[in-house]
């Protein structure tokens, strides 16, 4: 019987047709003998080892996040910044030299296309996030992204687009699915979670790209949502976690939940003011509690002060910007040791209260205030 053709703009189609008919082949298949030899793994083959997507890192052995011929998957409860490590992701990659001092996209020259599916977000809120990814970047229209909102249709449509444009881009290396659940019609579907996870090993391996799917954490543990969670976790490269400090609910932590090469290392962002992910540098996984961490606001207040003076010995005022970048490098100078971001806008809130840091009005640069040791100190 011969199979049914998909009607190409998807007008005749409902989920349950298209599981069904998808992957039915118009032609006489092979005979499996012929199938067999080819997929037989021999110990003389000469193989290469697969080409790196993207990593963590800027050293030969810098932990992989990505290759070609696999796909990773992230997970998260919702409002984690799923979305916004994803930005990371597609901003490694279309720069293709270190992002963040922390990442480094690696495609080779002829795999340099990258596609993004959103399925959840509105085509108003997939633009922002292009926005930022062109922000990330410092380039107004990158040629080598094309970015989708798939939200108006259903599971199988998404699918079959998604595969068309996998198949009909020409140079691919790179593909996003921000919302791997919208593929099917059931999260608890065995059979299709089944077929999202051959998809995605077929997509990967006949067009040798790297795929980056996204899916929810369930609310009640930190397993991802239903089996086709299981099966995705099962058949991924890499199972990247996002998850928001319980300290800092500003800061997003990353960590390896499964990693078939060297496991890279946990790392925390954050959103800066303008709206784009950077590195949290002064996150620390909290082994200890805060009570037995070093905090720089319980030195001894004249060695705060010495900190200031330092900067002051430089100019007169500094902005509020050039201050936490001064007391970043004179913490340094005098500690030997690094002082992140945060810890130093702390600082200058603390120097502020004190008077020992005087604004004469909002958005004015700041001067250097009077010390009294014996002064009463608030925060």
């Amino acid at each position: 019987m011969e199979a049914k053709k998909i009607n190409p703009d998807f007008s005749d189609l409902n989920p349950e047709t298209f599981l069904n008919h998808f992957d039915e082949i118009k032609h006489k298949a092979k005979p499996l003998g012929e199938v067999l030899e080819e997929l037989e793994v021999k110990a003389t083959d000469e193989l290469k080892p697969p080409k790196i997507a993207w990593k963590q890192g800027n050293g030969p052995d810098s932990p992989i996040l990505g290759t070609l011929g696999n796909f990773s998957l992230i997970i998260g409860k919702a409002k984690s910044r799923k979305s916004f490590f994803i930005n990371i992701a597609v901003s490694a990659v279309l720069k293709n030299d270190l992002l963040l001092n922390q990442f480094r996209g690696c495609l080779p020259n002829d795999k340099k296309q990258v596609l993004y599916f959103d399925t959840e977000q509105s085509k108003y809120h997939v633009q922002l996030a292009l926005k930022r990814i062109c922000r990330q970047i410092d380039v107004k229209i990158p040629e080598d992204l094309n970015t989708y909102h798939l939200r108006s249709k259903n599971p199988a449509e998404r699918l079959a687009i998604i595969e068309h444009a996998i198949y009909n881009t020409s140079n691919l290396g790179f593909v996003v699915i921000d919302g791997i659940k919208d593929l099917v019609t059931s999260i608890n579907d065995e059979a299709e979670a089944t077929m999202i996870a051959s998809k995605l090993l077929k997509w990967t391996e006949e067009k040798e790209i790297h795929i980056v799917t996204v899916l929810h954490q369930n609310k009640s543990d930190n397993n991802a949502r239903g089996h086709i969670g299981t099966e995705l976790i099962n058949k991924s490269e890499t199972v990247l976690s996002v998850t928001k400090n319980e300290q800092d609910k500003d800061i997003s932590i990353v960590e390896a939940q499964l990693c078939r090469n060297k496991e890279p290392e946990p790392f925390a962002f954050e959103i800066n003011e303008d709206g784009l992910p950077i590195i949290a540098e002064d996150f620390e996984l909290r082994t200890e509690t805060r009570k037995n961490k070093f905090d720089i606001l319980d030195l001894e207040h004249f060695k705060i002060y010495q900190i200031l003076t330092e900067i002051y010995s430089k100019g007169e005022n500094f902005t509020y910007s050039e201050l936490v970048i001064q007391i970043k490098i004179a913490y340094k100078n005098q500690f030997k040791n690094k002082l992140g971001t945060n810890r130093a806008k702390e600082l200058v809130t603390y120097c502020k209260n004190n008077n020992w840091l005087i604004q004469d009005k909002p958005k004015a640069p700041y001067t250097l205030g009077k010390f009294k040791e014996d002064e009463s100190i608030s925060f």
